[in-house]
Formats: structure tokens, C-alpha cells, sequence
């Protein structure tokens, strides 16, 4: 199946500026979000979400209350005719060591696992180069966005780089 790896904030909702997504309230979709998940929904792509939440292991949030939040971001992602197929979220700091903690690509070898995904032929969407590293090290095809944290500059390049999502996947629809 096509798939596309999104990560969250900066790509489908906005960055809080130096904080963390809190609660569902603190959520805010990014203009034309919606829309691009609904068209690459449309278009018979299996979307997923990897992204990292350190925010749990601060103790910032609860694991129950990050939940929620997806809880409510895919209901809303539904409602406007979109699907997202699974969420993966690393709790971990950069020193806990971990492997699913991106620029780590473990978040995308499991989902790879469990979703049955030649990670070659999938994209990944993201706002920072640790998404981009992370997609690199697994063969995807990687694209920054420019609505978060993105850099243009290090040994990390993306394949592409575009304004958002929608722009985004609308080159991944157009050259499909």
C-alpha cells in the first residue's frame, strides 16, 4: 500500500512557540491540513503519524492526556474526510537512549513491521531534519516543510522541500 509518514507538529498542526501541545485546546490544525490529509485519503494512501513527545517523559503531559489528543485529532481528521492509520509517539528524551526517538528511525521500522510497508516506495513528511534523517536511514523519500522547525542547513538534506503539507501532497498526488 502507499504510505506516508507525517510527523505532527509543525506538519498537521502549528509548533507552540519554546511549549508543548497540552491539551486538545493548545491544538491547532495548520491551514490546508485537513484538506491535504483528505485528498492523500482520497488517493488511497495509508497515512501515519510518527512523531516525538518528549514532552511524556518530562512529565509535562501524561501519556493519557497525549492520547486524547490523537483521540481528538482523528476524529477531526475523519470528520473532514481524511483517515489516519495508526499513530506512534516516542515519549523518550534525546539521553534516554532510546531507538524510537527521531533522528532514530525505530517509530518507522515498527510501523513498517506492523503495517507490512516497503519503506522504499513511502514518503516522509516533516518539519525538522531529525524527520528528515530519521525517513533517510530507512530508504523514504523525505520532504521538509517549512510550517515548523525546518533548516536548510547541515549534512542532512531532504529529497524536496515545500510551504506545507498541501504542497506537499500535491506534488505526491500530481507525480503519481
Amino acid at each position: 500500500m502507499k504510505t506516508i509518514f507525517l510527523d505532527r507538529d509543525g506538519v498537521i498542526n502549528r509548533n507552540r512557540e519554546n511549549d508543548y501541545v497540552k491539551s486538545w485546546c493548545e491544538f491547532e490544525f495548520l491551514p490546508n491540513a485537513l484538506k491535504a490529509i483528505q485528498q492523500l485519503t482520497v488517493a488511497d494512501y495509508q497515512l501515519i503519524v510518527v512523531t516525538n513527545q518528549a514532552c511524556v517523559n518530562k512529565g509535562v503531559i501524561s501519556s493519557e492526556t497525549l492520547d486524547e489528543i490523537h483521540e481528538r485529532m482523528v476524529m477531526e481528521i475523519e470528520t473532514a474526510g481524511g483517515q489516519i492509520c495508526a499513530i506512534y509517539h516516542c515519549p523518550h528524551q534525546d539521553n534516554d537512549g532510546c531507538d524510537c526517538r527521531k533522528p532514530k528511525p525505530g517509530m518507522l521500522i515498527q510501523a513498517a513491521y506492523e503495517h507490512v510497508i516497503d519503506l522504499s516506495r513511502a514518503y516522509l513528511i516533516g518539519d525538522s531534519l531529525r524527520d528528515i534523517a530519521a525517513g533517510q536511514q530507512v530508504g523514504c523519500q523525505t520532504f521538509l516543510v517549512g510550517t515548523g522547525h525546518s533548516s536548510f542547513c547541515g549534512s542532512v538534506q531532504p529529497d524536496k522541500v515545500f510551504t506545507d503539507l498541501s504542497a506537499a501532497s500535491l506534488w505526491i498526488l500530481d507525480s503519481n
